[in-house]
């Protein structure tokens, strides 16, 4: 069999978790399939960017569209990628970022990460709400399977596009990007950062935006009493919601107590997951988690929201809590804070959690919703 993986979305350096994805899961497949043949489609940016398994492992073909722009894509998408998959020879096109061509002569898995443009539509807004809105329910109901990373995700399929649950497969990822690189220096880290020696650092790696819940972070570390309250460190991919995330910590006279970093190295974020006292992830909703697994991985303590796929991932290896209560999450952090018996049975119970989640079962994963794709279609 020759299969296709839609890769138009995938811009390197910009597509966070979604990137992971297409990066950990292509040489699971490849290894777990030697008799299939796989074709990766990308967009001028992957091509250019190379360093990929797209192309190295795989064959690979340029669709000649910008990803970056919105219109570019959905029309590379929906005209373009089918004729070239049709060239190629596919037998079956599996897209890997939740939308897909609306037709072509081939078997269709898509890959729906979540439905926060549906639970949280002010995560996109304008243009991108609306397509997503008609592109995502067109893909699910033309597709032969769809992949969920999380149950909760699969409900929300159910819930508001009205997929037959028989439809899809729950597959899990695995645990994402870890030890990249070898730890910056923790006395350098901690200058580079402004932070004394004897001074805590809490630390969340998401993107700035809305349904993070960063905003709520900042109120809870607030509450924290000043004499307690530890450095809060937030990398991450700049985004407009920083600005109203810099005023509000402003506002609460804890400007002095966060750092906003955009793009670091693979040494400093090292170095701040060896330097956390604890991670922190109060997400209001996410298609799965792949950083609370990636701060377990590494043995940090973990907090998170107790919505959704998060609790989900995360079982009894985290301390949960009410991510839209500002009391519950600053309570979470000082029990890590001020509890080491408590931070040491988390980072334990956090490994042996993270370690249940492999790329390759995703992998096998994926392959068996392929063959009821296919069975479907016979």
């Amino acid at each position: 069999m020759h299969f296709g993986l839609n890769l138009l979305y995938l811009v390197p350096g910009e597509t966070g978790g979604m990137e992971v994805y297409a990066r950990e899961l292509i040489p699971r497949l490849v290894a777990a399939a030697p008799q299939h043949r796989f074709t990766a489609f990308v967009n001028r940016e992957a091509k250019r960017a190379g360093g990929g398994p797209w192309g190295e492992l795989i064959a690979m073909v340029t669709v000649p569209v910008d990803a970056t722009s919105r219109i570019q894509r959905v029309r590379g998408e929906q005209m373009l990628l089918p004729i070239a998959a049709r060239r190629q020879g596919i037998d079956l096109l599996h897209s890997l970022a939740s939308t897909a061509p609306g037709w072509g002569p081939y078997r269709q898995v898509v890959t729906i990460h979540d439905l926060i443009y549906a639970t949280i539509p002010e995560t996109h807004p304008g243009i991108r709400s609306w397509g997503m809105r008609a592109l995502v329910p067109m893909c699910a109901r033309r597709s032969d399977r769809i992949i969920t990373d999380s149950r909760a995700t699969a409900v929300d399929v159910d819930r508001f596009i009205g997929i037959d649950p028989a439809k899809v497969d729950v597959v899990p990822l695995g645990v994402g990007t870890t030890l990249r690189a070898a730890p910056l220096d923790g006395g350098e880290l901690r200058d580079r950062l402004g932070c004394s020696p004897d001074r805590e650092l809490v630390l969340t790696v998401s993107a700035k935006r809305p349904h993070k819940n960063l905003l709520r972070l900042l109120g809870a570390l607030a509450l924290i009493e000043r004499s307690q309250r530890p450095l809060l460190v937030l990398p991450g991919y700049p985004t407009p919601h920083e600005l109203e995330l810099q005023i509000r910590a402003a506002e609460l006279g804890i400007d002095r107590d966060v750092r906003f970093l955009g793009w670091i190295s693979a040494a400093e974020l090292e170095g701040l997951y060896a330097a956390a006292c604890c991670f922190v992830f109060p997400s209001l909703a996410e298609g799965f988690g792949l950083p609370v697994l990636e701060a377990m991985a590494r043995g940090v303590p973990v907090a998170c929201s107790a919505s959704g796929s998060l609790a989900e991932v995360a079982g009894d290896a985290a301390l949960l809590f009410d991510p839209e209560s500002e009391p519950a999450i600053a309570g979470a952090i000082r029990d890590l804070l001020g509890n080491p018996a408590l931070r040491h049975r988390l980072r334990n119970a956090g490994r042996a959690q993270a370690a249940r989640f492999t790329w390759s079962a995703t992998a096998d994963g994926t392959l068996a919703s392929y063959e009821r794709a296919l069975s479907a279609g016979a």
